[in-house]
């Protein structure tokens, strides 16, 4: 692999590095099983569509606390997994995490994957789980790592369907919007439902060098936490921001609201909201 050790971020990433370099990356590292086990099923499913065999060579793209790429590390022990990520803060979880689990073939850097000096046709299979969504130039960064991968080398990511098909960003931005009518965040910026459009995903692959990608349907509930009182302190540390321009009283009901809706999502595994993501999986083009 190339030269990764010079940190370089691509002008229209750079909100974007702001903020997992900064003070939401942060969050994301103290919360780090809490984040992971919010979409477990998402990551079994994900590791079974990339088909890492024993030798193959992974590369993680947007790899967080690195769960995705300790685990691809151990479906190929005879090869390597190396997770890339703008955040150092959890970064350096996921590096201590490998350590303490002994998982030696795995390997981590701090890079933006839209310019990162990947070596061409090093890796076999690239995979993200949820990071692929915050690309400033989607293009961009999907032909570079499709540079990086070996001719036909596979590319397997999850990421949101639309806002229409996942309760819990309903739910959340409906209690902490405290009865203003907020936009949603827009289609085609980088976010959480930049890949919710499969319309969009198939032109965005295609033009990057990969085959027609294949588009699956997953649904399964997320889990906020054990109870509401501790789902609420979570949310509230992550989404609090969404309190802003509300005076004393409109911060308490929306507060409350937030409180109500996930009281009413309760269950005996704890406080769960439906979630749906697509398993978007194709190929490099020879």
């Amino acid at each position: 692999m190339g030269d990764l050790t010079t940190f370089h971020v691509d002008p229209s990433n750079l909100d974007q590095s702001r903020a997992w370099d900064g003070d939401e990356g942060i969050y994301w590292a103290e919360h780090a099983e809490r984040f992971d086990g919010a979409v477990v099923d998402y990551h079994r499913r994900l590791l079974k569509a990339a088909r890492i065999e024993a030798d193959s060579d992974v590369l993680d793209i947007g790899c967080g606390t690195g769960q995705t790429t300790r685990d691809a590390a151990r479906l190929a022990p005879s090869g390597r997994a190396v997770g890339v990520d703008l955040s150092s803060q959890m970064l350096e979880v996921a590096s201590r995490l490998a350590q303490r689990e002994g998982v030696t073939n795995a390997e981590f850097q701090q890079a933006d994957a839209q310019l990162a000096p990947f070596e061409p046709g090093t890796f076999d299979v690239a995979i993200s789980r949820t990071g692929a969504m915050f690309f400033g130039d989607p293009v961009a960064a999907f032909t570079n790592i499709g540079r990086a991968l070996r001719p036909g080398g596979r590319l397997a990511t999850v990421a949101w369907e639309p806002i229409s098909e996942n309760e819990w960003f309903r739910a959340i931005s409906t209690s902490l919007a405290g009865g203003r009518d907020l936009p949603g965040p827009p289609p085609e910026a980088p976010g959480p439902f930049a890949l919710s459009d499969p319309g969009r995903v198939r032109r965005l692959l295609t033009s990057a060098g990969f085959t027609e990608p294949q588009l699956e349907d997953l649904r399964s509930p997320m889990n906020f936490g054990p109870s509401a009182e501790d789902a609420h302190k979570f949310i509230v540390g992550l989404s609090g921001w969404m309190l802003e321009g509300l005076d004393d009283a409109g911060r308490r009901r929306a507060l409350d609201d937030l409180f109500t809706s996930l009281k009413e999502h309760e269950t005996a595994r704890g406080v769960e909201y439906q979630s749906a993501m697509w398993l978007i999986t194709a190929a490099r083009a020879s």
